[in-house]
Formats: structure tokens, C-alpha cells, sequence
């Protein structure tokens, strides 16, 4: 009787098995076909959350192709539509940025604008106008706002949190020492509040990302920067305020806009067809389609993405020791293991003509960053003729500028945050929390240095002795590596590092980064170094590879609790709540107790 309830338990567990693969290739089946895009379409691309650089990997994401929602998707969408005769036009729909880090748009404005070269009129459609969604709509040439709508128009502001006074409430003691007077990182945990450097480096972000904003508007409004000024400085708008002060074209709804363009367009239609002597207009209705479903057209049908090979190595997420992962609350996580493997792939690869590498990281491990250096710096000198270039997205600063080192050219956006050029360490000493708990902790060791990490008590002058000269090495070795990287002295880039976060254009201003862009401008620059045409089209090969569908579905139903608490926390919290808990939980979580860090500080930024 057992035997054959196992029989059946087995049975309806296999069937059910068969039963969900089979869906999931009759949907492979029917996403996986091209859409067919009629003549005239507008192109639809809804822009916002949380912008990725490379796609999820989860059963879904594979499925749905999930290239509309990184930031290369939704440029690969604009560099197709600029060449593809069935798009006449460009409809965008800016909404939710979720990320505090202003990059990412900017390199999408940026497409957007390279798009307007093809002489297809681009629109744009608010249903909310937050600074980063009016910023990237002002490179369209009619800007749309909805009517019970306000133009959140404020300016840029930073919020730093510091938990040292929650410490000090549970008995708990950062004993946090740092190289660099503005590597802040640690300020969150060891300060009530600002200290003099730390008030300085964020009034000088923010001045440098109000002007790129002021910059941006200005010229796609057509207004002086001085009176985007005064504009800001009246902000929020109403809508009618909005339009009155020229900052949008019209207020409408969604469908009014949809009219308004099968208007304009059938205007256009008949002056042209009036300059040829013909009569008639055009009534058709609107066509659409949506950015999604574009995203399935392939780039190598539109004679884009073919040629010669440039690889493509993604460093996404924070620094650490091991396999690339995600933390729940930290996000994606680089793991040196994977990247480095990634490197060795693309190192192999004798048929690439250049490596790029594109950088998205506040740091992280010391060690692990340095691991990552060496073996770029393997991939650069084994081929003179092989050039490596640096992209740096949102962020590439501390562990993730160290790993842009070995690049022949490093390009970040004006917006980029980099630099942080300095390290620190130390521990958490939670006894105290112990001891409010009724609980006491003793010890019994050998070795003078053995309780050095103990959790117990703070450092003794001996121990702080022995951090001090770890984080000193380690940041006469990070300066000396940039100034051979940069071509000048250490003394040079120690005037420049110390820790302090700059903009991409700070950074250039100063001589750590060469050229402002996105990843186009570096492969730009990587064709022009391995002697290729600057218009000829190249393959971008892509590292680590994209995991093929059985490995994601193996990875999804063996995740188990880590998967299980990954879809707790999204679907439960915001995305506020989860920034308070990843702050409470503090950096130093992700590491092992003692580990160096090169890590630039976090904060909220609008």
C-alpha cells in the first residue's frame, strides 16, 4: 500500500513537472517570435524604475526577453528605431525612476537626442513630472503633461542618515578606522552628523548634478541656464503654471495626445503630398508599438550589431569575495570568482578586437577589487593589440574605479559618481548589546593579535596599530596604481583622492577619467583604438553570458529560503522600507569581520 502511494505521489509529481515545462516552452513559443511592426509606427518606450544594466535572471525575465528594461535595452531600442524605416516617430513616457543615481538617464537622454538626428519628431508624456522624468522628457521636441498632474520640478538634494546614536541606544560601537579625510563611508555608523569634509563633498555633488539638470533643460527648452534657475526656484508647477512658463507644450491626457499626434502626423502628410501636387491626406489611425515588443526585433536585422567583435564584461553590484549573487537588500552583488572567470572567457576570445569593460559598482571588497585588477591587467598585457576601455554607469567609484584602472581610456557620464579613492575597516562591537540582553561574552585564546576581530571589545592600541598599517599599505598601493594608470605621481592623485566622491565631470577636470559618454562613446573609442572604421558596425559580445534557460529554471527551483525571502521583501516593502533596512543592517553585513573596504559612502539623492 505504501509502496504504491509513493507510486502515485511520484507520478502526479512528474506529470505536474511535464505539465509546467510545457507551458513554459508554449510560452518561450509565443514571445519568442519577432512582432511585425506596421509602416508609420510610433515607437512607445515606457522609462523608468530601476534601471539595470543587465537583464534579471529569473524564468520570466528570460522568457519576456527583458531588454527594454536595462538601460543597453531601451538605447538598443532608440539605435533601431533612429534606422528603421516602418518607426516615424519616438512617443516617450518617462515614470518612477526608483534609483536615487542620475547616469543611467542621462546616457538614455543621451540616445535620445542621437535618435532626433534621424529627423523623426520625439514626444513625451508625463503622468507624473519628477525631476529625473522631466529631465530626460526636455530632450523631446513636445513635451506633454497630464492635467491633474504637477511639474515636480525642486532642484537636487542629498540625505545622509547616521545611525551612530542608534548604536550608542543598544550598547553597540562602530570601532571604525579610515584612510582619505573624505572617505565617508563609515560616517553613517561613527558620526551624529556631518563632518566639515563630508558637508563639502555633498554640496559639491549635488552644485555639479543641479548644473548637468539646469545644462539639460536649458538646452532642450531652448532657455537661458539662468532662467531655468529662476524657474526651478518656483517649483512645483501646476500644470497650467507649467505650460504658461514654457516648460511643457501642452496638458493632456493620454488619449488627447494620441490625437494630437495622428494630427500633426496627418498635417505633415498633406504638405507633403501638396508639394508634389497630389491630393489627399492621411486618416489613418495612430499605429503604436509598444517598447517591449520591440525590444524582440533583432539589432542584426536592422544591420546593427554585426562585424567585427567587441566584448562587453559587466561588473554590476558591490564588490565581494566568491559568486555573483543578489542580496536582498543590498541588490546585485559582483562576486570576483564569476567576473574574474568572465575576464579569463573574454581573454580567450581571440577573435575580439577590444574589451570593454562596463562598470557599475560602489566598491566593495579590497581584496576582491584587487583580485578583479590583476587579472585585467593579465587580459591588457597579453595583447598590445587588443585594447581595454572603461564605461562607467551610475556609479564606479572606490572598488568599482579601481577595478577601471587597467583600461587604456576610461569614459564615465558627467553624472557618473566616481573616484573615492581611499579605504577603511574596522568591526562592530555588538558586546554591549549582549550585556543589555543579560547575556556576557568571555573569551579564551592564544596569540596576541587572536581576539583582534572579537566581537566583544574595541580595538587595544596594539590591534589599531596592526589596521592602521593594513589600511595605509593598501592605500599607497591604490594611488600608486592610479598614477601609473594615469600617467602622473602619486602625490598628484593623492591631492585628488583622500576618499572624496567626484562627478564624470569633476573626474575628468581632475584627470581621473578621459571622455565623457555612455557605453557607445567607449566602444566608440575601443573601435578607434583597434584601428576600425568609426562608422562600421560591431558585435557586442556580452560577459558573463547570458544563462541559458535550463540553468535559470535549475537556479529558480533550487534557490529555496533565499529565493523565498527575495519575493517576500519585494512584494511586502517598498522600496523606502527596504533602503531603512539595508541602513540599519549596515555595509559592513555583506563582509567578513576585519575585511578591508573600498567602499564609497551611500546616500539619498532626488
Amino acid at each position: 500500500m505504501a509502496r504504491r502511494r509513493f507510486t502515485l505521489i511520484f507520478t502526479v509529481l512528474g506529470f505536474a513537472l511535464l505539465v509546467s515545462m510545457a507551458g513554459f516552452l508554449l510560452l518561450y513559443l509565443a514571445v519568442g517570435r519577432e512582432p511585425a511592426v506596421a509602416s508609420n509606427s510610433t515607437l512607445v518606450l515606457k522609462v523608468g524604475g530601476d534601471l539595470a544594466e543587465v537583464a534579471p535572471a529569473n524564468v520570466v525575465g528570460y522568457l519576456r526577453g527583458s531588454k527594454a528594461v536595462t538601460v543597453r535595452g531601451v538605447v538598443d531600442n532608440l539605435r533601431k528605431a533612429k534606422v528603421d524605416a516602418r518607426v516615424s516617430s519616438l512617443l516617450l513616457k518617462p515614470t518612477g525612476f526608483e534609483s536615487p543615481y542620475w547616469a543611467k538617464v542621462q546616457e538614455i537622454r543621451d540616445a535620445v537626442l542621437d535618435f532626433k538626428k534621424s529627423g523623426k519628431p520625439v514626444y513625451a508624456y508625463m503622468e507624473y513630472g519628477g525631476d529625473k522624468e522631466y529631465y530626460l522628457a526636455s530632450a523631446a521636441d513636445r513635451v506633454f503633461l497630464m492635467p491633474s498632474s504637477a511639474l515636480d520640478l525642486n532642484g537636487v538634494a542629498t540625505y545622509q542618515v547616521f545611525l551612530r546614536g542608534t548604536l550608542d541606544k543598544i550598547g553597540a560601537y562602530p570601532d571604525l578606522h579610515h584612510i582619505g579625510e573624505y572617505k565617508t563611508a563609515s560616517n553613517k555608523l561613527t558620526e551624529k552628523g556631518y563632518t566639515r569634509a563630508h558637508k563639502e563633498m555633498d554640496e559639491s555633488l549635488n552644485r555639479a548634478l543641479y548644473n548637468e539638470f539646469v545644462r539639460g533643460i536649458a538646452e532642450g527648452r531652448k532657455k537661458d541656464p539662468a532662467e531655468i534657475e529662476r524657474l526651478l526656484d518656483e517649483g512645483p508647477f501646476l500644470p497650467e503654471d507649467a505650460l504658461s512658463a514654457g516648460l511643457v507644450d501642452d496638458v493632456a491626457y493620454e488619449d488627447q495626445v494620441d490625437e494630437r499626434l495622428k494630427s500633426s502626423r496627418g498635417a505633415a502628410k498633406r504638405d507633403e503630398t501638396a508639394k508634389k501636387g497630389e491630393a489627399g491626406g492621411s486618416d489613418a489611425p495612430l499605429r503604436k508599438i509598444d517598447g517591449d515588443d520591440y525590444s524582440r526585433i533583432g539589432t542584426s536585422s536592422l544591420g546593427l550589431n554585426r562585424g567585427p567583435r567587441i566584448g562587453v564584461i559587466y561588473a554590476t553590484g558591490t564588490i565581494n569575495s566568491g559568486k555573483s549573487g543578489y542580496d536582498p537588500l543590498n541588490g546585485e552583488i559582483v562576486g570576483a570568482d564569476t567576473l574574474i572567470e568572465a575576464i579569463r572567457q573574454a581573454r580567450r576570445d581571440t577573435s575580439l578586437r577590444a574589451i570593454v569593460i562596463r562598470i557599475d559598482s560602489p566598491g566593495g571588497s579590497a581584496a576582491a577589487s584587487d583580485a578583479i585588477w590583476r587579472e585585467l591587467m593579465i587580459a591588457r598585457n597579453e595583447r598590445a593589440d587588443r585594447p581595454i576601455v572603461a564605461s562607467m554607469s551610475d556609479l564606479a567609484a572606490s572598488g568599482g574605479y579601481y577595478i577601471a584602472m587597467p583600461a587604456q581610456v576610461i569614459v564615465a557620464q558627467p553624472s557618473t559618481l566616481t573616484g573615492s579613492i581611499g579605504i577603511f575597516g574596522g568591526k562592530i562591537v555588538t558586546g554591549g548589546v549582549y550585556e543589555k540582553l543579560g547575556a556576557h561574552i568571555e573569551s579564551t585564546s592564544i596569540g596576541k593579535h587572536a581576539e583582534i576581530n572579537s566581537p566583544a571589545r574595541p580595538y587595544n592600541a596594539g590591534e589599531i596599530k596592526k589596521l592602521e598599517e593594513q589600511l595605509h599599505a593598501f592605500y599607497d598601493q591604490f594611488i600608486e596604481k592610479v598614477a601609473t594608470s594615469r600617467h602622473t605621481t602619486p602625490q598628484k592623485i593623492d591631492a585628488v583622492a583622500q576618499g572624496r566622491v567626484w562627478t564624470g565631470q569633476q573626474a575628468k577636470d581632475n584627470g581621473l577619467v578621459d571622455a565623457l559618454g555612455g557605453l557607445d562613446a567607449a566602444v566608440g573609442i575601443a573601435k578607434q583604438r583597434a584601428k576600425l572604421s568609426p562608422d562600421s558596425e560591431v558585435e557586442l559580445v556580452v560577459f558573463p553570458p547570458r544563462k541559458s534557460f535550463y540553468e535559470i529554471l535549475s537556479e529558480q527551483f533550487g534557490a529555496g529560503d533565499q529565493l523565498a525571502v527575495n519575493t517576500w521583501l519585494s512584494a511586502n516593502l517598498s522600496t523606502g522600507e527596504r533602503e531603512a533596512l539595508r541602513l540599519l543592517r549596515g555595509p559592513l553585513a555583506m563582509f567578513r569581520r576585519g575585511e578591508l573596504l573600498a567602499l564609497m559612502p551611500t546616500a539619498w539623492v532626488r
